[in-house]
């Protein structure tokens, strides 16, 4: 028996090669696009014409034993053997209507995929949507070369798979295509299907390493003359930055344990803090813009209003979540 099973072995893995050739062309690039020329928008349904379904490799060494049963249940006149053969073959037939089942009718809709700076990971959130009565089981989902994970999904309710991207240049990065697949109930068929959705995510510049004063303040009245902070009147405390004078350090809120905070002072006339373009000089593009997102980050984390100047585009001073969005939003689009 044991020779037996060296032999079926042995002849799966010469059908190995032809069953990945297989695989390979119809996962090419090339089928890909002529099957899909261009990104759908979700949502999609998994009907009849978008599922593929093949055997598995331990669904061909299921046949061949099958086929070795048969032999010897012919050579032998067996009787037990005949039912044996045709009862399993039974099942093997059976599972391939399971198998497509799992995955067809399944909603598949994008989620929202949170910004991410150059250099992270950007996440692409699916839903998929059972309006039927029937579980679905190990829904696996494929980015690649790597599976991204498995789930179940109940009837009448929907699950959630995600799978991850490298952000490598700002703008906006799309999606690849993927596949979903399934080898339930018993792993000796598999389905899948291709797709490739409309899903993008905001990837912004990547913020300069370096820590980087923030610019002088400049007068809000005025043809651009620049005025350091004003020393009359307190207006408030901000994260304490090297350079940062002793004096001004919020010396009670250190004993508080609340972390080293300078007090700022308003002057005589009101100011503002501008992020522009044309204070870094001899830089290119992408630098100029690694710097404008450190300084963002830094003004946005010392709750600073601070408005954005960039060749044909000026964002007005003002502060918040929201103001943080849009100027990282605006450095990550620009020249694209």
């Amino acid at each position: 028996m044991t020779g037996l099973t060296h032999r079926l072995a042995a002849w799966s893995a010469r059908f190995n090669p032809l069953r990945q050739s297989a695989f390979e062309f119809l996962q090419s690039p090339f089928l890909k696009q002529l099957l899909h020329p261009a990104p759908e928008a979700a949502p999609v349904t998994l009907t009849q014409r978008r599922l593929y379904i093949l055997p598995t490799r331990h669904g061909l060494i299921f046949a061949l034993m099958l086929l070795v049963m048969l032999l010897g249940s012919i050579n032998y006149a067996n009787s037990m053997g005949f039912v044996l053969t045709f009862l399993l073959g039974s099942l093997a037939v059976v599972s391939i209507l399971h198998t497509y089942r799992n995955l067809a009718q399944l909603t598949i809709s994008a989620g929202k995929s949170a910004p991410v700076f150059v250099g992270q990971e950007a996440r692409f959130h699916l839903s998929a949507s059972n309006t039927g009565n029937i579980p679905r089981y190990a829904i696996g989902l494929r980015a690649g070369k790597d599976v991204a994970g498995f789930t179940d999904v109940a009837p009448n309710h929907a699950a959630a798979l995600a799978f991850g991207l490298p952000a490598q240049r700002r703008g906006l990065l799309r999606a690849p295509s993927f596949n979903l697949f399934s080898t339930f109930p018993l792993g000796l068929f598999r389905t899948w299907t291709h797709l490739d959705l409309d899903i993008n995510c905001l990837v912004y510049p990547r913020p300069a390493a370096e820590a980087l004063p923030l610019p002088a303040f400049q007068a809000q009245t005025g043809q651009g003359s620049r005025h350091g902070a004003g020393q009359e009147d307190f207006s408030g405390l901000r994260t304490y930055r090297n350079g940062d004078s002793l004096r001004h350090v919020a010396w009670k809120a250190v004993a508080r344990e609340q972390g080293m905070l300078t007090k700022q002072f308003d002057g005589a006339t009101q100011q503002e803090l501008w992020l522009d373009w044309d204070l870094l000089p001899g830089m290119d593009v992408e630098t100029r813009l690694s710097r404008l997102t450190r300084w963002v980050l830094d003004a946005d984390t010392a709750a600073q209003r601070y408005g954005l100047r960039l060749p044909g585009r000026v964002l007005s001073p003002a502060s918040g979540a929201e103001h943080r969005r849009q100027c990282l939003e605006t450095l990550a689009l620009f020249g694209l």
